[in-house]
């Protein structure tokens, strides 16, 4: 099949699989995100990373782009991830020299040109024929961090060959334990500095929205994926080679402290757990050895909850008390985001669905403009708000509009 799809299939999904995104946005923002399928020649056209979603709807398969627009339910949590920032204002000082700007942060020992950080996205060879190496190249062109799903499409040496340097690497650690150490020294003997569980994923879903897109997609989805829920591990090069005929689960429901605990004992570099939205959990993560928590809801994609990350990040920094750095996604759209979670405690901020949309537009180039626009609106932010580093982005930075009691409970 081309890749590209039909302009009659893309107006259906933009109907049937779009609107549910949207459905949870203000008039105004509704209006905004219909004008995102304006054509762009170049990623230098491309106004904001918002308007990236358009041109990656018009360039892929009604299943695809499903895929990745997918949350669950009523995709609420998927909307008020990034709406939960409009209640969050920011607190801008005068008479601030910001001639000099410096995005640069220090995590886990390793200094980064930008906090901001291409989050782990699965399966991206369904976006672009480059796939996970050219977000690699891309993360590269840009020295930033990239995390790499278990899920990828592309083997882990080819990925590290094309960043040029090594990639953390995202965890899913299956219900067969001798995978899972397989996998976990895999990363290791590859040279990758971290290690990222990933416990946000448990369970089953209703992921509507992709459903939808799949009845609009004329394509018979077994001619690429196994029809099963975990097929992933079967095909991912990740687990080439590995007997994965006893896994069952790719998150198991059986998760336990003392589980973590084992896979703490197993992790020789640095380990951080993702997918912690509460100050309990996170304390307890400290207290079981992790050396980094991820406030994350997968996007969206596996829980409708409706708490945004940028709500829990408040307590969440606070069960860790400065003991680990704190990073954070889901819904980060503008460069005004990131400020606020780094007001908030984040010590870098991933991006998702927004490195696909890049990809999928234009492939590295379209990966490199995104986080260029992320960095620029920072930076812009940055000067107005008279924060001349990363350090002077405080808490007394962000004021909360109105009732909304979630950000004052630290």
């Amino acid at each position: 099949m081309n890749h590209r799809a039909a302009v009659s299939r893309r107006s259906l999904l933009e109907s049937l699989c779009v609107w549910p995104l949207l459905s949870g946005l203000p008039a105004f923002a509704r209006a905004a995100a219909g004008a995102s399928t304006s054509p762009a020649a170049s990623p230098k056209d491309v106004l904001n990373v918002m308007d990236f979603e358009g041109l990656a709807r018009a360039a892929l398969p009604p299943a695809h782009f499903g895929y990745i627009a997918t949350g669950v339910d009523d995709d609420r949590t998927v909307a008020w991830n990034h709406e939960a920032f409009s209640l969050l204002a920011i607190r801008a000082h005068r008479f601030v020299d910001v001639s000099r700007v410096d995005t640069e942060v220090q995590l886990l020992g390793t200094r980064w040109a930008s906090p901001v950080y291409l989050s782990a996205v699965a399966s991206q060879r369904a976006f672009h024929p480059d796939a996970e190496s050219g977000t690699a190249r891309a993360a590269a062109s840009r020295s930033a961090l990239m995390m790499l799903s278990s899920a990828s499409s592309t083997a882990l040496d080819a990925v590290i060959a094309a960043r040029s340097a090594p990639v953390w690497y995202q965890l899913y650690a299956t219900d067969d334990w001798n995978v899972t150490r397989a996998v976990v020294d895999r990363a290791q003997k590859a040279g990758c500095p971290a290690i990222v569980f990933t416990v946000d994923s448990v369970g089953s879903r209703n992921s509507e929205t992709l459903m939808r897109a799949m009845r609009v997609d004329e394509r018979q989805c077994t001619q690429c994926h196994i029809n099963n829920s975990h097929d992933f591990v079967r095909r991912s090069p990740l687990y080439a080679g590995l007997d994965v005929s006893k896994v069952k689960e790719y998150s198991p429901s059986a998760y336990s402290w003392d589980y973590l605990a084992k896979l703490r004992d197993l992790v020789r570099v640095k380990f951080l757990v993702k997918g912690i939205v509460t100050r309990e959990d996170a304390a307890k993560c400290v207290e079981h050895g992790a050396d980094g928590i991820v406030v994350s809801n997968h996007g969206g994609r596996d829980e409708e909850t409706l708490r945004s990350t940028i709500e829990s990040l408040p307590e969440v920094a606070a069960g860790v008390r400065g003991r680990v750095p704190v990073l954070l996604d889901g819904g980060v759209r503008r460069g005004t985001d990131i400020f606020k979670a780094l007001a908030l405690g984040a010590t870098a901020v991933g991006v998702g669905r927004p490195q696909v949309w890049g990809l999928a537009a234009f492939g590295q180039s379209g990966v490199e403009a995104v986080l260029d626009i992320y960095n620029r609106e920072l930076r812009a932010i940055m000067e107005q708000a008279g924060t001349p580093n990363i350090a002077a982005i405080q808490r007394d930075r962000i004021a909360v509009r109105g009732s909304a009691s979630a950000f004052g409970r630290e």
